[in-house]
């Protein structure tokens, strides 16, 4: 696996790799990362994954300083999922000067997740792009844990006539229903063993839109009840369109069940389409 920090070394070692797969990443990787990896293997001639954890994404209150760090190990599992190229920019790479062009996503960036991190995916979405016209793939991965990002960067990448493929990868599960995150590490272990209720908690709420309830309102204040009698502290639970993430307008709709919460100082975020 060849390892790249400055911009005209990749491009360099990019040329003539066929079809270009890309799999961005901050890093910390987990099994649910790997998967990406694999999936990406299938689609292309040429894996390329990044390893950036990316500034303008982080609230000034975030974790962006304590976000764990782990690339010796992360490099290790890249060479032994078959990357072939690791993207591993320095923030001096990167952002050689200040980022004063940015993507602006449309009022979606300040709904849902973005309503409680202002500014996440406008940072979210210029770095993706800055990747993209760096890497230059015909496809790129993202996971669907992270829906909301995922239907941010497919709309991007639609209406700027980016000649990429957007492909999202099923959510990783460990055996107990909850979703792999890089912030699950820092979850004590007694919140481990409370964190598979964020899961459960959803499946509830796509079994009763399954067996014909159709009042989304009632049934994500349920589920957001049972949450903080339980010590959560939720930000949202919310029964959404797929295609756009907005309030269901008709029962023909495909939909998504959408959380986030918090357990002790973690927030968790889960998802599951119905």
């Amino acid at each position: 696996m060849q390892i790249h920090s400055a911009i005209p070394a990749l491009r360099t070692a990019l040329q003539g790799r066929g079809r270009i797969v890309f799999v961005p990443t901050m890093g910390n990787l987990h099994d649910g990362h790997i998967a990406l990896m694999t999936q990406a293997r299938a689609l292309g001639d040429t894996v390329v994954a990044s390893i950036f954890v990316n500034r303008l994404q982080f609230g000034p209150n975030e974790d962006f300083d304590q976000y764990p760090r782990t690339f010796d190990a992360d490099c290790a599992r890249l060479r032994t999922a078959g990357v072939d190229v690791l993207f591993a920019p320095t923030e001096r790479d990167l952002y050689p000067e200040p980022q004063e062009y940015v993507v602006e996503p449309p009022a979606i960036q300040h709904q849902l997740d973005g309503e409680f991190r202002p500014g996440h995916f406008r940072g979210v979405a210029t770095v993706v792009l800055k990747l993209f016209n760096i890497v230059q793939p015909q496809a790129a991965l993202f996971g669907k844990k992270d829906y909301q990002q995922l239907m941010v960067l497919r709309n991007m990448t639609r209406q700027l006539a980016l000649p990429i493929e957007i492909v999202g990868g099923e959510t990783v599960r460990a055996g107990d229903g909850l979703a792999l995150s890089s912030r699950n590490g820092y979850l004590s272990p007694a919140e481990r063993s409370e964190a598979p209720r964020l899961y459960r908690v959803l499946t509830q709420l796509r079994d009763a839109v399954r067996a014909g309830a159709r009042d989304y309102a009632a049934l994500e204040r349920e589920a957001s009840g049972e949450l903080d009698r339980h010590g959560w502290r939720t930000d949202y639970v919310a029964v959404r369109q797929q295609t756009d993430l907005q309030v269901p307008q008709d029962g023909n709709t495909p939909l998504v069940v959408l959380a986030a919460s918090r357990l002790g100082s973690t927030r968790l975020i889960d998802n599951i389409e119905i």
